[in-house]
């Protein structure tokens, strides 16, 4: 053989050795590995058919509210949207001080 192929055959060697140990932590991970993803997808999804207990407040419960804003629903009469704004209009200072410290 010539010292070429050895060469060859030398580093094929190497190559398969160090294929043998790029998987040797399989199944080691962290039981809880993914928890906090499942968790963060499971708060966003909206449960279709919630489950209340007799005596919880559910969504919506005030009846008398709800037939008043039905009954202004059908006849019409329904109260005007209030503006609001989030500003008073009232102007501040920059809080700075002027003149170079206190007195």
């Amino acid at each position: 053989m010539s010292s070429k192929r050895i060469w060859i055959v030398a580093l094929a060697c190497t190559a398969l050795v160090a294929c043998n140990t790029a998987q040797t932590h399989i199944g080691d991970e962290d039981a809880a590995f993914g928890e906090a993803l499942a968790y963060d997808k499971a708060v966003q999804i909206i449960n279709p058919a919630p489950v209340y207990s007799a005596e919880s407040t559910q969504p919506g419960s005030n009846g008398d509210k709800g037939a008043e804003a039905v009954k202004r629903y059908r006849t019409d009469k329904v109260k005007a949207v209030e503006m609001m704004g989030t500003t008073s209009g009232v102007q501040g200072s920059s809080g700075g001080m002027s003149g170079g410290g206190p007195q």
